[in-house]
């Protein structure tokens, strides 16, 4: 083929076109086109680029707008503040050691610090560091185009110079806000600072999440001692690369756990992924070589972790982390006021958050002097008897309580699931009533079983301990029962919802002082109802004001037995205000302060609250010293090696025997304990004295310590307002003749402006007889013979008014077995009985036995007597010869015929029992007719004579005989009614 020939052919014919301008005139209408089509697209592009930087410029200066303009010096006081750490001391300035704050550091140069770290954290955190001016746009776009479209990769977009910002001058808030700050700041401290200075800071400032002991750390320092036991400046290229790995995510990372031990294989190798991904970012960044990098991959982390080392935190858990928590708190106030926020202002969550972070901030970096009131030795000693307490109760395995099933755990050393079994746990709290010091607590058995503090941080179930704050001395305050009150412990119809009483059981008329000393439920409940009646509402007016933060916004009837939870601290606290005379003072730990410099930043001024007068408050502890000697907390008197002292208390039992309290309180101090599950389970039998012996070993133990503090010579002072004042013990008012007469008088003190005025209009006299072996008052046809004259009742009226004419059985409710009123007085019922208009079933098996006729009762169920009736023979009539309320009567030893009756409360009598006769009543044989008719009659004159006068002296022996069967009939009857009045005498001294 000529190639050649195609080829100028081709050419000869784009040459013609070419010098037609048809091309040209085509491409110049196209260039035109697209010419003015991007000319427009750049100019839209340019005005946008424009409108959307200063939209980004605008909104970027509205998030900067309150930030101040910060001086060059203030900046660098801020970012190297971390240098200074707060001390903690015992009360009398005992130093206990370094603050337990939550970042743990060492301060360090940078020429102390390994290269192999430097290298690390910047090709992993900053890999242009040595070249930006505190920003990297490019990663901020990135991060906030993942922040934007919510990507599930968030690669964040922090220079190290920004991370010191946030640690040091700004909070760890999620927000554009902050982040413009951030950006802004950032920009401003790399235009003072040189790079090695702020690579210097950063590795003092980075947390590095747990050291072997658990504790949070931060600084390179003093991550290379807490992690591997090493300076920073020894650290070789394996160890910085985990190390430099952990300021991602700390708590991940880190090897340890918060109790100081190793993590488990799984929990660890997140921490060695990271460290593997350091390596590869060092080995791109050409800091290390191919064979560091293996031999880095080779090197056993976990062989050469640290060893736990004593600490101060090691020694006071409990304490330790309280004192930080109250300091901090403290701090977080104060710097709000500063600015000008109140305590209202931080309810709001994200404030209070940022508070918390600067104040935690400020104690862990402050170099502050704080003075607690914890008393060194009676702590110490505390903590050895909650360690060594042998009477604590059994372990339970854990149960959820939701789904009732046991809580599983990992065994350590077998890696497999095991219910999780736990300990009795305990709390307890030692306050001085007139300044609310804490002089020591107990928060646990074991900080590394379980690291909740149960004597500030754990709110339970109060039990019996609500009923002196919520319903006791509210009532006595209000007037709505003084100490000799009567109170109906029973299972009234209109109880709805009613809790009943640990025993299962009812009490009948009891005194308040009786019903606390012996914690009853029910009367309890029914002072906290007539509070509510007279439209007060106890909570609100008295428990609120007695420190508890967990205040139920409603009323309903279990809370005047404890369903409200409270803390040790918050209940101890709340008893305190009786020992100090009805003021309410709260309590605190931290005394005071200083700053580095040894101004004082902060001094507590303690402030006391008036709860309840000085006569309430009174009563209520003459009422809580009975439940120490005679009551339900008889075990902790009984375990005090000074008995002699003032105590006044309450047990306390928490729903289904969850928990168990004893709280009390002596003229100077007031120690309370609690014992619980954790899980809360059931607690086991005895738990109560279990409790008490603890409660009493702390005393005894802080006793022999400081016996002014814990054991005072006085008693708490009667104040004037109290009197002593007799009353019925059926109704609580003032006595008449018949509760004198029942021996019912009781007496008791009372605050005067309630002493009781009216007469008692419980009882009332009148004749009463025995039904079915109960005394009901007699009715308008009671037969008389049966009743008597000197009885006593219930006043219908006084039932009814108090609701207890609906009880099924007045008499033996409101009086069961008579133990509540300490007599034996039967009281008749003034139940009405039911007439059937049928007279009553005869008694039966009559019989004698010597000179006594006994007989069967009746079987109705109305009867008050019987009648007794005798014939001479059985042709003679029967006359009535005795009555009784008995089934047996004297009636002498001649020949009779007797017969019973039965008598019922409406007087109608039976039909006769069945007849008795006693002696032989058979006729005589005849004389035999003589033999010899014919004989002569022999003169018998005489013999006549002599047998006429025979039978006149057998008429008169007998008529004789009849006279004194008369005579015996009569003084059996006598008698009868003289053993019966005798007998119904002797009930009424009974």
């Amino acid at each position: 083929m000529d190639f050649k020939r195609i080829f100028h052919k081709i050419y000869t014919s784009i040459s013609s076109w070419w010098k037609k301008g048809e091309f040209q005139r085509i491409s110049r209408i196209g260039y035109d086109i697209v010419w003015n089509i991007t000319l427009f697209f750049i100019i839209i592009g340019v005005v946008g680029f424009f409108f959307a930087g200063g939209l980004g410029a605008g909104y970027f200066a509205s998030l900067v707008k309150d930030e101040p303009v910060r001086a060059e010096a203030d900046m660098k006081e801020d970012i190297y503040n971390y240098s200074e750490t707060s001390e903690v001391y015992f009360a009398d300035e005992v130093y206990m050691g370094e603050i337990s704050s939550d970042l743990y550091r060492e301060e360090v140069t940078l020429d102390q610090v390994s290269e192999n770290v430097s290298n690390a954290i910047i090709a992993t955190e900053d890999g242009y560091f040595e070249t930006h001016n505190g920003v990297v746009p490019k990663a901020i776009l990135r991060a906030l185009f993942q922040e934007v479209t919510n990507s599930a990769t968030k690669t964040g977009g922090s220079t190290l110079t920004q991370q010191i910002i946030k640690n040091q001058i700004l909070t760890n808030e999620v927000s554009f806000e902050r982040k413009a700050k951030e950006i802004l700041l950032a920009m401003r401290v790399e235009g003072f600072l040189e790079k090695d200075e702020i690579l210097e800071a950063y590795l003092n400032i980075v947390p590095f999440g747990r050291n072997a002991n658990g504790r949070n750390i931060a600084g390179i320092q003093t991550a290379a001692e807490g992690i591997f036991n090493v300076d920073a400046i020894d650290l070789n290229i394996a160890q910085a690369a985990f190390i430099a790995g952990l300021p991602q995510s700390p708590i991940t990372y880190t090897p340890f756990t918060n109790n100081g031990q190793i993590k488990d294989e799984e929990s660890l190798q997140a921490g060695m992924d990271r460290m593997k991904t350091v390596l590869t970012r060092m080995l791109e960044e050409e800091y290390i070589s191919e064979a560091e990098y293996n031999e880095a991959l080779e090197y056993d982390i976990v062989a050469n972790l640290a060893e736990p080392t004593p600490t101060s935190f090691s020694e006071y858990p409990y304490l330790t982390n309280l004192i930080r928590d109250r300091a901090t708190e403290i701090l977080r106030t104060q710097l709000a006021e500063a600015d000008g926020y109140t305590e209202e202002d931080l309810q709001d969550e994200t404030l209070q958050e940022d508070y918390q972070i600067k104040a935690e901030r400020e104690l862990s970096q402050g170099g502050y002097k704080i003075q607690t009131t914890i008393n060194k030795e009676i702590y110490d000693a505390h903590q050895d008897l909650a360690a060594n307490f042998n009477n604590y109760g059994p372990e339970k395995t854990a149960i959820n309580q939701n789904t009732k099933k046991a809580i599983m755990t990992t065994n350590e050393e077998t890696g497999e699931e095991e219910p999780l079994v736990q300990p009795v746990q305990v709390g307890g709290i030692l306050i001085d009533n007139a300044t609310g010091k804490i002089i020591s607590f107990v928060g646990g058995r074991d900080f590394d079983i379980s690291n909740k503090n149960y004597a500030t941080d754990v709110p339970r179930s109060i039990g019996s301990t609500a009923k002196p704050l919520i319903d006791y001395a509210p009532g006595m305050e209000e007037g709505t029962v003084q100490p000799g009150s009567i109170i109906a412990d029973v299972d009234l119809p209109t109880d709805e919802e009613f809790p009943g009483n640990y025993s299962k059981g009812y009490h009948g008329l009891v005194t308040a002082r009786q019903a606390l000393t012996q914690s009853y439920n029910v009367p309890a409940t029914r002072v906290f109802l007539d509070i509510l009646d007279i439209g007060v509402n106890p909570i609100e007016k008295y428990y609120k004001k007695m420190g508890f933060s967990n205040v139920p916004e409603a009323t309903y009837n279990s809370l005047a037995i404890g369903t409200t939870e409270a803390s040790v601290e918050e209940n101890v606290n709340a008893y305190a205000t009786f020992g100090n005379n009805g003021n309410f003072t709260d309590a605190f730990i931290i005394e005071k302060i200083e700053s580095g410099e040894g101004e004082v930043a902060y001094q507590h001024e303690s402030e006391s609250v008036k709860v309840f007068s000085e006569q309430t408050n009174y009563l209520m502890i003459d009422m809580m010293r009975d439940v120490v000697t005679q009551g339900t907390a008889t075990t902790a008197r009984s375990n005090l090696t000074n008995q002699g002292v003032d105590w006044a208390g309450k047990t306390g039992t928490g729903d289904e025997f969850k928990d168990t309290w004893f709280v009390a309180t002596n003229p100077n101090v007031t120690v309370g304990t609690w014992m619980g599950y954790d899980y809360n389970q059931s607690l086991t039998d005895g738990y109560s004295g279990r409790n008490q012996v603890f409660w009493a070993q702390l005393v005894n133990l802080a006793t022999e310590i400081d016996p002014d503090l814990m054991a005072p010579s006085s008693s708490f002072e009667r104040p004037d307002g109290i009197v002593s004042s007799s009353y019925c013990k059926t109704s609580g008012l003032l006595p008449t003749s018949i509760c004198s007469d029942l021996g019912l008088v009781g007496s008791d003190i009372y605050n005067s402006k309630f002493v009781p005025t009216e007469k008692d209009n419980s009882l009332i006299g009148g004749r009463y007889v025995i039904v079915n072996e109960e005394a009901v008052i007699a009715g308008e046809n009671t037969p008389e013979e049966f009743t008597n004259e000197n009885g006593v009742a219930f006043n219908p009226d006084w039932l009814k008014d108090n609701g207890y004419d609906n009880l099924s059985n007045i008499t033996g409710t409101l009086l069961p077995n008579n133990s509540a009123l300490g007599s034996d007085v039967e009281v008749p019922s003034t139940d009405e009985i039911e007439n059937d208009g049928k007279a009553p079933n005869a008694p039966s098996s009559v019989s004698k036995s010597g000179s006594a006729l006994t007989w069967n009762k009746s079987s109705s169920n109305d009867v008050v007597g019987y009648r007794i009736y005798r014939a001479n023979d059985p042709d003679s009539n029967f006359r009535l010869i005795g009555s009784t309320t008995d089934t047996n009567l004297n009636v002498g030893n001649s020949e009779a015929v007797y017969q019973v009756k039965a008598v019922d409360y409406f007087g109608q009598e039976s039909k006769a029992s069945n007849e008795l006769e006693v002696g032989d009543f058979s006729e005589p044989e005849p004389e035999p007719e003589p033999e010899n008719d014919n004989e002569p009659e022999e003169d018998t004159s005489e013999d006549n004579e002599a047998e006429n006068e025979n039978s006149e002296q057998e008429q008169e022996e007998n008529n004789e005989e009849e006279e004194s069967d008369q005579g015996n009939s009569e003084n059996n009857e006598e008698s009868t009614q003289d053993s019966s009045n005798e007998a119904d005498s002797n009930n009424n001294e009974d």
